[in-house]
């Protein structure tokens, strides 16, 4: 690598680092950073009480969840964490494969939760709530799963597929607004609702999807763990309490997909109106959703 090329990453890290401080300046969270697998892992804490881990979706980081803390902290311990290789998660030795991610995430509950907390994922986070809750059911109390992959076969709209990929070839604020249209039902209104961090978070999430560490991460994580249907005879093992919230019009996962699952398993079905797979653009309907499905009753 030439050394301009070597000046121009630090700068834009720099930049990007910026961008992430900007957008956590005064939220009610604690940042610190804990080594998970060898993974360099970006965590934010929040409130006290039964513990809830937040697993966010591709390409992004821990900070989709501040819409949700400043609610949640009042009566739960919140961690949300970058996922490996994404955000400001680091890993030395190239993008993780499934079994490095379950590790990861059972090192996570371990050194953060004092009890089995609750999963809450969203999309590609689900993916993996649900495969570690297959895999360790004792050290899961309850899993929520938010417009969440591998339940069924993953088959965007044509107009998502477009935008997905001209936004990961080419990461620009035009394709970024364009991925955008096609996740959120009122991207005017994503933006009023983060006010002054909207500009901040844009940025953040555009310098991520510019590295090319995050890419090859977010890349495998999607290929082995998001878009990898679950059998429904593994599904069928789920035995912690378990609750799906969907956005009404999202064309990333279909509505459809969450019906059947909540039909075939007895989960409980919260669909928010007036969103799409980004289901935080409707912050109320989704706090409510989410304390009722943290509040249901244990089977």
């Amino acid at each position: 690598m030439s050394r301009q090329r070597v000046v121009e990453d630090r700068h834009r890290r720099a930049r990007g680092d910026e961008a992430r401080r900007r957008v956590l300046a005064g939220a009610p969270v604690v940042e610190r950073r804990l080594d998970l697998a060898g993974v360099s892992t970006a965590v934010l804490e929040s409130g006290d009480g039964p513990p809830v881990v937040l697993l966010h979706g591709q390409g992004g980081w821990s900070g989709m969840w501040l819409p949700v803390i400043g609610d949640l902290m009042t009566t739960h311990r919140l961690i949300a964490a970058d996922l490996p290789g994404l955000g400001a998660s680091e890993l030395p030795d190239g993008p993780p494969d499934a079994a490095r991610v379950l590790a990861w995430l059972d090192e996570l509950t371990q050194r953060t939760c004092p009890a089995p907390p609750a999963l809450v994922g969203a999309s590609l986070g689900a993916s993996i709530a649900i495969r570690f809750a297959i895999a360790h059911p004792e050290r899961v109390s309850r899993l929520v799963l938010v417009s969440a992959g591998s339940l069924g076969r993953f088959r965007p709209a044509p107009g998502v597929l477009l935008a997905m990929a001209r936004f990961i070839a080419r990461p620009s604020e035009r394709t970024q607004r364009g991925f955008l249209r096609q996740v959120a039902v009122d991207p005017a209104g994503v933006q009023a609702m983060m006010g002054e961090r909207w500009a901040a978070s844009q940025a953040y999430t555009l310098d991520r999807a510019r590295t090319p560490s995050v890419r090859a991460a977010n890349r495998r994580m999607l290929r082995e763990l998001g878009t990898k249907v679950i059998p429904p005879e593994e599904l069928a093992r789920i035995a912690v309490p378990t609750a799906l919230i969907w956005g009404r019009h999202d064309r990333v996962m279909r509505l459809r997909i969450a019906e059947e699952a909540s039909a075939r398993y007895g989960w409980p079905l919260h669909v928010i109106e007036d969103a799409g797979h980004f289901v935080a653009e409707q912050p109320e309907a989704f706090r409510r959703a989410l304390r009722a499905a943290l509040a249901a009753p244990t089977r």
